[in-house]
């Protein structure tokens, strides 16, 4: 630690080696400023008319030379947030790891960020294990290009000029489908671990094969995700799961072995028969709603995917002997604290999965109110969903998610005639009375009564009768 910070203190900063980035005009990569958010454009043009450099940078970019529509956009600027703060009245500095500024133009929200300075292992502030703990250093364009993870995301776009400046050759990276990591991957791994997980992510979504130098690490280095803070992991699975291309990121992190670090469930889970195919179904569903930009919700899905390890948890207890009921909620208890330990799962999510997953038993109970009472829960529509997996899975039969759906549609006489015609439910067998043994009469402190223990109880209540 001492020698650590000797070097910090005396070494002299290093000048990094001028490199000339390529401008690649708009006849070569064919995106018009008219392809922008108006919002990007204007917060471009207002830093750039007040003597800053100014780009739309990463994703953006890269999604408009693969012809995607970007989800959002970032700007990258010389100008430092204070400043950035002053040039726009709607706008805010946050972050504490490096600040930057939200810019608010009508319903978008434009992320602006500082010139980031690259740093070396020595004096960079990281763990034992080499992650960057902060990175807080302002530096020039060029340094900002060369801490970015990956060639596709260093391009910054000029609406101005209509020209992409690519320091690191990831327009050509992009028309050879390959996913090149800038600098060393190992170095770049140590320092951010989730790396891995965005290469598989982005490879996945974006259709390109991970260079060989970046994924031969990979398999190796899985278990720095260990140190990765669960928060953070979490926020990760999110946007894997939700890039349109879940199924197949799930396939490719089991592939490169990094499937441990998010769902230590996953492999029980796909080696059930009937698991893989409900966790298949529910993968090409959510995909699907992604691609036709339906709403998702991630409860729903981490339910799908954790519920065939609930099931098979539920069914021991069963078997156990417990009750049905309070066996589920310990089923569901044990599973989400299992995750818990490297998914940090937000107790609203939690709370949403076991919503989902304690209406399952309900659906069987056909017959009285009960139907009644179950269409008007706030998470019907997502439980019938859910039963509606199972029985595509072939988990349940379908005439079970039909008869909820022609009872939640019908008028009331209609429901009246589904619920005599539903199969009566199983009763349950009845306990064996055990007869209560009578005192013997005059016992020291005792009254011989025949009352029941609740009618004695009530007793107590009323008040005496007036002589």
């Amino acid at each position: 630690m001492i020698r650590k910070l000797l070097r910090k203190v005396f070494k002299r900063p290093a000048t990094p080696a001028r490199h000339e980035p390529a401008l690649i005009p708009v006849e070569r990569h064919g995106i018009r400023r008219e392809q922008l958010s108006p919002a990007a454009r204007k917060v471009c043009a207002v830093l750039q008319e007040k003597g800053f450099k100014a780009f739309v940078v990463g994703g953006a970019v890269r999604d408009l030379l693969i012809g995607q529509p970007p989800k959002d956009y970032d700007v990258a600027t010389s100008a430092t947030p204070e400043e950035v703060r002053a040039a726009f009245r709607r706008s805010r500095i946050i972050g504490r790891r490096f600040k930057i500024v939200h810019v608010m133009s009508g319903p978008e929200t434009i992320e602006v960020s500082t010139f980031r300075a690259s740093q070396d292992a020595e004096s960079a502030d990281t763990d034992e294990h080499g992650r960057v703990l902060r990175d807080n250093v302002f530096g020039n364009q060029q340094e900002d290009a060369t801490r970015r993870d990956f060639t596709v995301n260093a391009l910054y776009y000029d609406p101005g000029t209509e020209t992409i400046v690519d320091y690191h050759h990831g327009v050509a990276d992009i028309q050879q489908k390959t996913l090149r990591m800038i600098g060393d991957p190992r170095t770049r791994y140590r320092e951010d671990p989730v790396r891995m997980l965005r290469a598989v992510r982005l490879a996945a979504k974006l259709g390109l094969a991970i260079d060989p130098a970046a994924r031969q690490p990979i398999r190796e280095m899985g278990p720095l995700l260990e140190n990765v803070p669960a928060a953070r992991l979490f926020d990760e699975m999110l946007k894997l799961l939700f890039s349109g291309h879940s199924l197949k990121c799930l396939q490719q992190l089991r592939g490169e072995g990094l499937h441990h670090g998010l769902l230590p469930l996953l492999d029980v889970i796909l080696e059930q028969p009937m698991g893989e195919r409900f966790v298949t179904l529910a993968l090409e569903n959510t995909d699907e709603r992604v691609r036709q930009d339906k709403s998702v919700s991630p409860g729903f899905l981490f339910s799908t995917l954790l519920w065939h390890e609930v099931l098979k948890t539920w069914e021991q207890k069963k078997a156990a002997g417990e009750h049905s009921q309070p066996a589920l909620f310990e089923a569901m208890d044990e599973v989400l604290d299992a995750q818990a330990g490297k998914l940090a799962i937000t107790r609203r999510i939690a709370g949403d999965i076991k919503d989902i997953w304690a209406l399952q038993p309900r659906f069987d109970k056909r017959t009285g109110k009960t139907p009644y009472r179950l269409i008007e829960q706030p998470r019907y529509r997502a439980g019938w969903d859910f039963l509606r997996l199972r029985a595509q899975a072939g988990e349940i039969p379908m005439e079970i998610v039909d008869w909820w759906d022609r009872f939640a549609h019908a008028g009331h006489d209609e429901r009246e005639a589904l619920i005599r015609q539903a199969p009566a439910e199983a009763a349950p067998a009845a306990k064996k009375r055990r007869r209560r043994k009578r005192k013997p009469a005059g016992a020291a402190g005792e009254v011989a009564t025949d009352a029941p223990a609740t009618f004695a109880d009530d007793a107590r209540d009323t008040p005496p009768p007036t002589p």
